[in-house]
């Protein structure tokens, strides 16, 4: 072949093979980009509680840091319902686009699949975890008006005073199945006292019954019932985690004032965000470093701890074997407590 056929030869194969390649890069770049855009349009915190409890607060609290990172509203949006199953129903069923991310609870991610017979999903395989925000310490409390009139000082006050009158003194909580809910559950089975159980739809109306004197116990998360302590409106007689709590450091855990009976009670709670299963990792791990930078910052990480939480920003390697752990421990305290939905 003469040279000058060369050459045009083995342009017209580079053009037809850049051609046929051109279309699949074309196609690849939206896919590549779509991350880094991220987001482009506002993100939805569902909250599957009412406003007013802690999930709420610590939502609130993470959603205008998330915005000054990302440039972005997040939106918090409470959807109460079921011990927090319905909220959680809408995220796990939510396009996996990094526009709706739950902050679920040990409620919903760690007590309901053991204590309802059929959840409408699976808090293991519909979610993707992002990062454990708080953990926090119950507070089992009274309406201070009620406490005082019962001579109810202490916790063994309390278990005296329950056993004479079965059936008389009324546990509120947050729902059906959620930590505070267990936490009451947990402390009947162990003292063999009879309280009437209220589920409510979060800790704010629950709180508002309770000062209001409607309610007689509670076993609530810390931060949402700090204010309300400290105001003289309820009494604290015990946090139900296995330490005192540094907001509330004369008040002795429920194992220490409980005597014999109490020996090993621990019911604690945690929040955390998580998002649709199969939501991209990079935006899964976005979030996570900007909230674990939220959380270290002084101004938030005082916050929280002077409202009775522990921050963590932990990855979300370590926030799914927390989930895991979590399964199986409130499994057993489901069974041995008795508890059920009613």
């Amino acid at each position: 072949m003469p040279r000058s056929h060369v050459r045009p030869l083995a342009q017209r194969r580079f053009w037809l093979a850049a051609a046929l390649t051109a279309p699949l890069a074309l196609l690849a770049a939206p896919a590549a980009q779509a991350d880094s855009a991220w987001p482009g349009k506002p993100v939805r915190i569902v909250v599957p509680f009412a406003p007013g409890g802690t999930t709420d607060l610590l939502a609130r609290a993470m959603a205008p840091e998330l915005q000054k990172a990302f440039g972005q509203s997040f939106i918090v949006d409470n959807r109460t319902g079921a011990g927090g199953n319905v909220g959680a129903d809408i995220v796990a069923k939510s396009a996996p686009d990094g526009y709706t991310l739950l902050m679920g609870t040990v409620g919903t991610h760690g007590i309901n699949r053991a204590l309802y017979g059929k959840l409408p999903f699976d808090p293991i395989k519909d979610f993707a975890p992002i990062t454990l925000v708080a953990a926090v310490p119950n507070v089992m409390e009274m309406n201070a008006d009620k406490a005082k009139a019962l001579g109810i000082h202490n916790v063994q006050d309390f278990i005296r005073v329950a056993k004479a009158n079965p059936g008389k003194l009324n546990m509120a909580s947050s729902g059906n199945g959620t930590s505070i809910h267990l936490a009451g559950e947990l402390f009947k089975s162990m003292t063999g006292t009879y309280l009437i159980h209220f589920p409510y739809r979060g800790s704010g109306p629950a709180l508002m019954d309770m000062v209001s004197g409607n309610m007689d116990v509670m076993f609530d998360n810390l931060p949402s019932s700090l204010q309300q302590i400290r105001a003289g409106k309820l009494t604290a007689l015990a946090v139900t985690s296995a330490q005192r709590s540094p907001a509330l450091p004369d008040v002795p855990t429920v194992e220490e004032a409980g005597g014999p009976s109490l020996k090993g009670y621990e019911a604690s709670s945690w929040f955390g965000l998580l998002a649709p299963a199969g939501t991209p990792p990079e935006i899964v791990n976005r979030i996570q470093q900007e909230v674990a930078k939220a959380l270290s910052t002084p101004a938030v990480k005082d916050k929280l701890q002077a409202q009775g939480a522990i921050p963590s920003g932990n990855t979300p390697q370590e926030f799914a074997k927390l989930i895991d752990s979590e399964h199986k421990k409130w499994a057993q305290v489901v069974k041995v407590s008795g508890a059920k939905v009613d």
